[in-house]
C-alpha cells in the first residue's frame, strides 16, 4: 500500500508530529521570534494566539496538501479529502455532537432537575409560571449569551480552539496517516497520541512555573 499511495508510514508520522509541534510553537513566535513586546491585556494576548493558530492552520492545510498523493488540486476537491463536504452532513454533525453531550450529560441533567424543582415550587406556592417569570427566565439566557459573546476565552473555548484543532489534527492528520498505510483502527488511536504532543507545552509550564513533580504535571495536563 505505501508504494501505491507514494507515502511512507515513517513520512506520514514525522508530518503529522512536525504539524502538531509546528501548532504549539508559532504561538510563541510573537515574543521569541518577532520580538514583539509582551501584551498589555488578556484580550490581547489570545488574539495573538488566534492569529497564530489561524497561521498554523493554512500552513498544515497547505502542508498536507503538497505531501498528499492528490490526482487533482480543485478546491472541492481538497474540501473532500480533508473531510469537508455536504453529502452525510447531518450525520457529521449530530452524532459527534451527540457523543460530545454525553460527557457533559450528568451536569445537563442536574441543571435541568434543579429547573425542573424550581417551577414546582413556584406552582406549589400558588405562584404559577407567570409571564414576567418567562421574561425572566429569557432575559437571563440573552445576558448570558451576551455575555459570553464578548468573552475572548469563550471565544478561545468554543471557536477558535475548536475549528484549528480540527482542521490540523484531524483533517491533515488523517489522510495522511491513511495514506501512509495505516490501518483506521490504527489512525483512530495515533490521532488522540498526536494530539496529546500540542500539550506538552502546558506540561512544560506547570512542572516548571507551578514546582509540580513530573507525574502530578503530567495528570494536571493529560488527564
Amino acid at each position: 500500500m505505501e508504494q501505491e499511495t507514494g507515502l511512507s508510514k515513517p513520512v506520514a508520522v514525522i508530518a503529522c508530529a512536525t504539524m502538531a509541534f509546528l501548532y504549539v510553537a508559532i504561538l510563541y513566535a510573537p515574543t521569541l521570534i518577532l520580538r514583539l513586546p509582551a501584551p498589555s491585556s488578556l484580550k490581547e494576548f489570545m488574539i495573538r494566539r488566534f492569529i497564530c493558530a489561524t497561521i498554523s492552520s493554512f500552513m498544515s492545510l497547505v502542508f498536507c496538501a503538497i505531501l498528499l498523493p492528490l490526482r487533482r488540486r480543485e478546491a472541492t476537491y481538497l474540501f473532500r479529502v480533508y473531510g469537508i463536504r455536504l453529502d452525510h452532513l447531518w450525520q457529521a454533525v449530530v452524532f459527534p455532537l451527540s457523543l460530545t453531550c454525553l460527557m457533559y450529560a450528568g451536569s445537563l441533567v442536574f441543571k435541568s432537575l434543579l429547573l425542573v424543582d424550581s417551577w414546582k415550587e413556584h406552582m406549589h406556592q400558588g405562584e404559577g409560571i407567570s409571564l414576567n417569570c418567562i421574561k425572566d427566565i429569557l432575559q437571563n439566557f440573552l445576558a448570558g449569551l451576551s455575555s459570553t459573546a464578548s468573552n475572548v476565552l469563550a471565544w478561545r473555548n468554543y471557536v477558535v480552539a475548536p475549528l484549528t484543532e480540527e482542521l490540523v489534527f484531524r483533517a491533515c492528520m488523517i489522510p495522511l496517516l491513511l495514506c501512509g498505510g495505516f490501518e483506521i483502527y490504527v489512525v483512530i488511536l495515533l490521532c488522540p497520541i498526536l494530539f496529546s504532543l500540542a500539550h506538552l507545552n502546558h506540561w512544560m509550564e506547570i512542572y516548571g512555573r507551578q514546582n509540580y513533580s513530573l507525574l502530578k504535571a503530567f495528570m494536571v495536563v493529560f488527564s
